[in-house]
């Protein structure tokens, strides 16, 4: 009797969900050879960074520079040298003295060169405020600079000076392209003129008639007006004063009228001296140049008096 052997039909295996690689396995394959130059960058750099510190635990800073040459030598034969610059943050600096500050040279071995000495470089420029110097491997060199900006015009014993915020002296060639910043007149008008003038902004109702801000014993300040004529703001109160201004000139339109002083000097009253009367004028005015102590303090001759 013959004997019959039965065999199951086979189809082709389907994988299951367990056989698959993961996304981050496909992932990991796809990138391994983009991956394996980047690992062995890594690893250089772990080791050029032991070497560092090695060195600095073990040296002085004359051979810390010594070690940084060879270290940059070393990493130059890994293809790290500088090809690129990236600037940002400049629009007054002349790249001229820019590049000058930075020091950079094309191909020379980046990790030789001393970030720390470029920021110190670049932030004695007179333009710079402060600055940030750092390298992106293999060869970018990246720059973000903050600059010093004209926030006034300081004018000081017949000499204008554009100056930052801070009241710093900011070098520029042509004054005159910043004629639309604000005038600040006298010895201390530089430093003291940020709180007055961001107190100006906002009363553009004020603003509009001032020509000049003169500091006044570099205690308080004088407002020299579009009509010649000035306000006197009191001691350590003037944006109560503004305050105070704004709602005259709303309700009363005072800065349009024919004044020659505006005394807010003292808090519960307001001290009014009218223009000369133009028959009467001086023939031959003064000068129109403000003068560093224009309207020092002395009090008002009032010809009207407000409470």
């Amino acid at each position: 009797m013959s004997q019959i052997t039965r065999t199951r039909a086979t189809s082709p295996r389907l994988s299951s969900a367990t056989d698959r690689p993961s996304r981050w396995k496909l992932l990991l394959r796809r990138q391994r050879r983009k991956l394996r130059p980047l690992l062995w960058g890594v690893a250089l750099l772990v080791v050029l960074g032991a070497v560092v510190l090695m060195g600095r635990e073990a040296a002085g800073q004359a051979n810390i520079t010594s070690l940084r040459e060879r270290l940059g030598a070393l990493g130059a034969l890994a293809g790290l040298r500088i090809g690129q610059v990236r600037i940002e943050g400049r629009a007054q600096t002349p790249e001229p003295l820019l590049n000058a500050a930075l020091g950079v040279i094309t191909g020379q071995p980046i990790l030789a060169f001393s970030v720390a000495e470029a920021r110190a470089r670049l932030e004695s420029l007179s333009w710079v405020q402060s600055a940030t110097v750092s390298r992106r491997l293999p060869g970018t060199i990246v720059v973000d600079l903050v600059e010093r900006r004209p926030f006034a015009v300081w004018q000081n014993q017949g000499k204008f000076t554009l100056v930052d915020r801070d009241g710093r002296a900011v070098p520029d060639q042509d004054i005159a392209a910043f004629g639309q910043l604000p005038l600040v007149v006298g010895t201390g008008a530089a430093a003291a003129a940020a709180g007055l003038l961001d107190a100006l902004e906002k009363y553009p109702a004020i603003q509009s008639h001032v020509v000049a801000a003169v500091r006044v014993g570099d205690r308080r300040w004088n407002l020299h007006l579009t009509n010649g004529g000035d306000v006197l703001l009191p001691e350590g109160q003037a944006p109560a004063a503004l305050a105070r201004l704004a709602e005259l000139q709303q309700e009363h339109a005072l800065l349009d009228r024919p004044l020659q002083v505006i005394d807010l000097r003292l808090p519960d009253r307001m001290v009014l001296r009218p223009a000369p009367d133009p028959k009467t004028a001086d023939p031959h005015p003064a000068d129109p140049h403000i003068p560093d102590a224009h309207l020092a303090d002395k009090p008002a001759t009032p010809s009207r008096e407000t409470r």
